[in-house]
């Protein structure tokens, strides 16, 4: 990535160039917008949100038909973009930007259904009053998105909070500004209004966002930036929804299909180029299937590579500065003892890295401890189940995960201290769009998609109305003490039974 400054005499904003990973060409070059920009795209936003909120749940849904329609229309064009700024395969760009519009098609759909009024039971004391709850639009959305998934990811922002009836402006990662601005483009097109808008920059773009008054922040990134990002937006006690990192495992029991099991963990640690926040860094194996396991395993990494090419099956590292994550990640499981059955030290390039897969690795070796983000996956020997378990939740990430086993598959996932398991399967509670997606811990907190999803970008507002006249006038300074004694033995006959057994 280049900036370019204007000259003193230049009115002209800095701009910066989006680069193609592949090859190191320019794809395009973008604004960097100043915190007086992002300032008046949240008051642009303000103005559209007040519209877009007053719409029906229906009206809103056409509108977001027509922009999922023209986006599906045109995804070839989308994909190109993402192809061009994060050097991923064609195939990986287009499974992305088609489950991206699958959520955006069930958000619309759903939002209604979700969001809006509905009565609650009220309670026999307070018999007397019809109880309904709704959730409304919080006005304004600020999206921060990452690079590695720079449509789906961001979307499962997007989509949701358009559809609970806030207006968004985006701020894309700088590795990928072009996929932000196609489609803050034709959402534009489609609705006619700036109700969805992106702000190009580098993090002093994002942090103006922070800072910029809207009602809610959404980050996906790194940990430590996302608690720069709770920092920031502290200050005016903008709520967040934080997404960040991941080091995910996969579980291998002694009953698994350990052909599906290796096809999965290979995939989960090498699509994308390994730069998956729920991809598959951690594996732990039943010892019993232990060496079978790892026979297929090497056998399936041996088969992928990474180059130029555009028919490679993995793409470059995107961002240049993870290449020395890996490689140092790498590096302490060799030193420490630990053995490379594929790729190793040579596996990290300039641009590209080849599968590695580690074995024999310390526990305390950052190949356990820390997100490497690339194609890397450490692989360890566990007695039984219980350990596998307490392995995984050791750690202070807990993002997602994954267990394979014909009979036990789900009693181990119900033990697992994450935010998502796949059972037989890598990564496919994401494609789900009526699952929440997100973890806690070190993962951050809050969900996107599903119902989860669009109440995170909104409120609860309750509402009691009055029926008849209570029975028992209990809220007045003309209560009796006949209607103190009657709400005693009411509570009493209520809830005074039980809890009085002997433990």
């Amino acid at each position: 990535m280049t900036i370019t400054e204007p000259s003193p005499t230049a009115a002209a904003a800095p701009t910066f160039d989006s680069l193609n990973p592949r090859t190191g060409e320019v794809v395009a070059t973008h604004a960097v917008h100043s915190e007086a920009d992002v300032r008046a795209a949240v008051a642009r936003a303000r103005e559209a949100a007040s519209w877009w909120g007053a719409l029906t749940f229906a009206e809103r849904a056409s509108r977001l038909d027509a922009w999922k329609a023209l986006v599906t229309r045109r995804v070839a064009d989308l994909a190109a973009v993402m192809e061009a700024e994060t050097g991923k395969p064609h195939g990986d760009a287009m499974l992305e930007s088609a489950l991206a519009i699958d959520h955006l098609a069930w958000a619309a759909k759903h939002a209604g259904k979700v969001l809006k009024r509905k009565r609650v039971p009220s309670g026999l004391v307070m018999a007397n009053q019809k109880a309904t709850v709704e959730y409304r639009p919080l006005g304004v959305v600020g999206v921060i998105g990452p690079w590695n998934y720079p449509v789906f990811t961001p979307m499962g922002s997007i989509a949701y909070a358009l559809a609970a009836g806030n207006a968004v402006v985006f701020k894309p990662s700088e590795y990928t500004p072009g996929v932000g601005v196609w489609l803050a483009e034709t959402f534009v097109e489609a609705v006619g209004r700036p109700v969805l808008q992106t702000v190009t920059g580098l993090g002093e773009t994002g942090a103006a966002l922070c800072r910029a008054g809207v009602d809610k922040l959404a980050f996906t990134g790194s940990t430590a930036t996302g608690k720069k990002v709770m920092a920031a937006c502290a200050e005016s006690l903008t709520p967040v929804l934080i997404e960040a990192g991941g080091k995910d495992a996969l579980i291998v029991d002694e009953d698994a299909d350990l052909a599906a099991a290796a096809d999965g963990a290979v995939w989960g640690a090498c699509a994308n180029a390994g730069q998956t926040c729920a991809g598959v860094e951690r594996v732990y194996v039943h010892e019993r299937v232990y060496d079978a396991f790892l026979g297929q395993v090497v056998a399936k990494a041996q088969q992928v590579h990474a180059d130029a090419d555009a028919s490679a099956q993995i793409g470059p590292i995107t961002m240049p500065g993870q290449l020395d994550i890996i490689r140092r990640h790498i590096d302490d499981a060799l030193a420490k003892g630990g053995r490379a059955l594929v790729g190793g030290a040579e596996a990290v390039g300039d641009r590209f890295v080849q599968p590695t897969i580690l074995v024999d690795v310390p526990e305390d070796s950052s190949a356990w401890t820390e997100e490497t983000f690339g194609p890397t996956m450490t692989i360890a020997k566990v007695k039984d189940m219980d350990e596998a378990v307490a392995k995984t939740n050791s750690s202070r990430y807990a993002l997602g995960s994954a267990v394979f086993s014909k009979s036990n598959g789900m009693r181990i996932a119900e033990r697992l201290r994450v935010g998502m398991t796949s059972v037989n399967g890598v990564i496919t509670f994401a494609g789900v769009p009526s699952l929440p997606f997100g973890g806690i811990g070190d993962s951050g907190f809050g969900r996107i998609h599903g119902p989860d999803g669009l109440k995170e970008f909104s409120y609860a507002h309750a509402i009691t109305r009055q029926r008849f006249k209570p029975l028992l006038a209990l809220t007045t300074f003309e209560r009796t003490e006949k209607a103190e004694d009657q709400l005693g033995k009411l509570i009493t006959m209520l809830h005074g039974r039980g809890g009085d057994k002997r433990r």
